[in-house]
């Protein structure tokens, strides 16, 4: 078992890579990583992905409310149910500067529907400037990793590039979940389920969204971003082409709502 599996360095991995091709009969080999943005490709194609269970959503808001006794309850209850089971997720959403860009997030995904002027193209380039704004925290903790690293100039530009790469992979695909997320939210108010909405702070804004015309657009947007979701997981996509194509997805599938609320 190789813990930390993150951590390894371009000659340990390389160094790793036969073994992984042709294990001995007698082992398993298991890598245990926190995140897999700074594990070489090479090596993340070829072991089989195991990921374990996120936490419950009521184990998660025991956390937050730990952490942020004097939070309102609506938000308390939104940040335990973004974080999709995840703490490290959930005290990133308590963090100001976090909360600043899911509001700007949440106001593209508002804007695809009523938004007559909304561009596809804006929309994607503001989703991954906040992605990266949101990535700078793990970039700076990468470079106090470096500090006392032994490694070459080449070895540390490479584990930048992976650290980089990583989390903007990652800040992708929480950010698609959290549109998902919203477009779900517009159906479950629809239909009168307000306890099931994951944007909780937001429920005044959906259920002034959330006409029962919107219903079949909304499910239909919701599946273009989990279908997005899954394509960018596995395949190595350009973000900004797979978010537009996603965006302009989107504005057609609420396309005859926004036509005719601007008339």
């Amino acid at each position: 078992m190789i813990v930390s599996a993150h951590l390894l360095n371009t000659e340990a991995a390389d160094a790793l890579l036969k073994d992984l091709e042709e294990p001995p009969d007698y082992a398993v080999i298991v890598l245990l990583a926190d995140e897999l943005g700074p594990l070489p490709e090479t090596i993340r194609s070829r072991c089989q992905l195991v990921p374990f269970h996120r936490l419950s959503e009521k184990a998660v808001r025991t956390v937050v409310d730990a952490w942020a006794p004097g939070l309102a309850q609506e938000r308390a209850t939104a940040i335990a149910r973004v974080a999709g089971g995840r703490l490290d997720r959930a005290e990133r959403l308590l963090d100001p500067d976090a909360a600043a860009r899911r509001e700007e997030l949440l106001t593209l995904a508002h804007g695809v529907y009523a938004d007559p002027g909304f561009s596809p193209g804006a929309a994607a380039s503001t989703l991954l400037a906040l992605v990266d704004d949101g990535a700078k925290e793990v970039k700076e903790a990468a470079e106090q990793d470096l500090e006392w690293r032994n490694l070459t100039e080449r070895e540390a530009d490479q584990r930048r590039r992976r650290v980089e790469l990583g989390a903007q992979r990652e800040g992708v695909l929480e950010a698609l979940e959290e549109l998902a997320a919203w477009y779900r939210d517009l159906i479950c108010v629809a239909a009168g389920a307000d306890n099931a909405v994951v944007h909780y702070d937001h429920l005044p804004q959906l259920a002034e969204d959330a006409a029962p015309e919107r219903i079949v657009a909304a499910e239909l947007a919701a599946a273009h971003c989990r279908q997005t979701w899954r394509e960018y997981e596995e395949f190595n996509l350009q973000p900004k082409l797979a978010l537009e194509a996603l965006f302009v997805q989107l504005r057609r599938a609420f396309g005859a709502g926004v036509l005719a609320e601007a008339r």
